[in-house]
């Protein structure tokens, strides 16, 4: 898999994708993710990448046109699957969205910056628009560090453990069951018996039961959507 993400800021992605699981599943071959930063297409001496907002509003705009030079010396190279543009009026990112992604081959991931990109790059270059959630931050990087990681961590190989990110939450539509580790007892504080009795039956049981009662308690809504 090959990641393309574009912004101004090159220097807020570094460490979100040079380390942990992210890190360690670039050093493995398993993705690429190349940082462009769109001030190599800006306008005029000083790389201008941002204009004042037509009609008068308050805010500055990112330019089309660094926009559309990048996004076009890319696809000179390659096909893309998806030119995805991270936004808050974009569609939920959920976990079947991370599943969907993490099956492409090449994604472009275009950060916003300012007051937002001009509307016709959004007409004419993007084909996704995805919201980490519904508040605003000052550009579009670390909601595509956070998409690229729930994508990434899919990938065969980049997980140590490849089952645990099918246990992980949303994977089934509930929300995880409890983990402990040792010590068994702590303080007094008590891991459940059954995840000592080395019974896997039992364990899956209590699992899944407790699974669909945290998610009952925290997240009631999902429960009306697996059974849609």
């Amino acid at each position: 898999m090959r990641i393309d993400i574009l912004t101004v800021v090159p220097e807020l992605l570094e460490s979100p994708l040079g380390h942990s699981i992210v890190g360690r599943a670039i050093k493995k071959g398993l993705v690429e993710i190349h940082v462009h930063n769109l001030r190599k297409y800006g306008i005029g001496p000083r790389a201008n990448v941002d204009d004042y907002c037509y009609g008068g509003d308050a805010g500055m705009v990112m330019m089309v046109e660094p926009v559309d030079r990048m996004i076009g010396e890319l696809r000179d190279e390659r096909e893309y699957d998806e030119v995805i543009y991270l936004s808050p009026d974009g569609e939920r990112l959920t976990q079947s969205i991370s599943n969907e992604l993490s099956l492409k081959e090449n994604l472009i991931l275009l950060c916003g910056h300012y007051k937002g990109i001009d509307h016709r790059i959004r007409e004419h270059l993007v084909t996704r628009e995805i919201s980490v959630g519904d508040y605003v931050v000052s550009g579009g990087e670390i909601p595509a560090a956070l998409l690229a990681d729930s994508i990434v961590r899919l990938i065969p190989g980049a997980l140590t453990d490849e089952t645990s990110a099918l246990s992980d939450s949303f994977q089934d539509g509930l929300l995880s069951p409890p983990v402990y580790t040792r010590p068994a007892d702590y303080k007094g504080w008590k891991v459940p018996e059954v995840l000592l009795s080395g019974n896997p039956k039992l364990i899956r049981e209590w699992q899944d039961e407790q699974a669909l009662e945290r998610t009952r308690l925290l997240r009631p809504e999902m429960l009306g959507k697996s059974s849609e």
